[in-house]
């Protein structure tokens, strides 16, 4: 269904070229917009003509014509005016509000299909034949984008996305929920992550720029198949919640980057708890004050380089040992080495995982 705005921006168009004026009713002669100066006829007028085998007729100084949703009779159109002159802008307007009925029902049917493809809602058959007949290509390469805003703006977020991304282009915009707005972006058969991430980007800064709020960016797998959209889009999913824990500062993060945090995401909870209390049995790692956990996240920042990490900490270097070392008394790891580290930061992701799964749960 064409919103009413849209309707009135088409006859107040028509009548602005033509000068004709005239207005639009529903099926039970009740009006639905008009221009200026028109006298809407009565509505048993209307329904009379509805219920005639005629596509137009003339009463008095009106031109009534149907128009049509393929088969089925959606409005009519009433121009008002004598002389052939009117009856030729009448089919007209016709003809331009039947095309604008085709266009939105595609629009419509497109949104949901998007919607019912990401949620796995279609059998596999169900995909190509759909896809057919919305005319969407079926081997292309896509990968999903979702963006999510702030509650109270997320509708300017939504608008600034469609102006920048068109469905001409292979790109459609649709969501799921009232949480994330979503891009299935049409990509390069080779699209690398720098490529998928230059997108998510061109994002953030549009919508830093033009609506001056932050938004946070999760990028899914590039997928080459349609019926695989949803894989992407529940990579996306994931990149968001992963983000969310482990990659807090930035905005923009994709699947492929997640790493081993992509492993921690999945465990459950008892089994973190356990890992926890067999290495830090002594709960040492709830007590870890922020200057030594700064100390350590930049120490592993630069690779376990214990020069460049008092460089940038702007600490002697002995005062960085003896910090580690303090480390080391506490945990029985000792960072310098790669095992231990690796253990150290591990178990620090596992921490940042198991309280974000708190937070949900409260």
């Amino acid at each position: 269904m064409i919103s009413s705005q849209i309707l009135q921006a088409s006859i107040d168009d028509i009548k602005t070229i033509a000068r004709v004026d005239m207005c639009i009713c529903d099926l039970n002669g009740d009006e639905i917009v008009s221009t200026a100066n028109m006298v809407v006829p009565d509505p048993n007028m209307i329904t009379s003509f509805v219920d005639s085998p005629a596509d137009s007729q003339m009463v008095g100084n009106y031109h009534l014509l149907k128009v049509r949703d393929e088969d089925e009779l959606e409005y009519v159109l009433v121009a008002m005016g004598f002389g052939e002159d009117t009856y030729v802008i009448g089919k007209l307007a016709v003809a331009q509000l039947e095309k604008l009925t085709v266009a939105y029902k595609d629009r419509f049917d497109r949104n949901s299909f998007f919607q019912n493809l990401l949620l796995d809602n279609f059998l596999l058959v169900d995909v190509y034949n759909r896809a057919q007949k919305l005319r969407i290509e079926i081997n292309a390469p896509r990968a999903v984008y979702l963006i999510e805003a702030e509650p109270e703006k997320d509708a300017a977020v939504l608008e600034l996305v469609k102006n920048i991304f068109s469905s001409q282009a292979g790109d459609y915009i649709t969501r799921v929920d009232e949480n994330n707005i979503i891009l299935i972006k049409a990509v390069e058969p080779r699209s690398t992550n720098e490529d998928l991430m230059q997108v998510a980007d061109t994002i953030l800064d549009m919508v830093n720029t033009e609506l001056m709020i932050n938004v946070k960016v999760a990028i899914g797998t590039v997928v080459q198949e349609l019926k695989d959209v949803s894989k992407s889009y529940k990579g996306a999913k994931m990149a968001l919640d992963v983000g969310k824990i482990f990659y807090e500062g930035k905005n923009a993060v994709a699947y492929s980057t997640l790493g081993i945090g992509r492993l921690i995401y999945q465990l459950p909870v008892n089994l973190c708890r356990m890992f926890i209390d067999e290495i830090f049995g002594n709960g040492y790692l709830d007590q870890i004050d922020e200057e030594t956990l700064e100390t350590i996240n930049k120490f592993f920042e630069n690779n376990l380089n214990v020069s460049e990490t008092s460089r940038q900490l702007f600490v002697h270097r002995n005062t960085l040992v003896y910090r580690i070392e303090k480390l080391q008394k506490n945990t029985g790891l000792d960072i310098r080495k790669f095992d231990d580290a690796m253990t150290f930061k591990i178990a620090l992701m596992v921490v940042s995982y198991m309280k974000y799964q708190e937070e949900q749960d409260n």
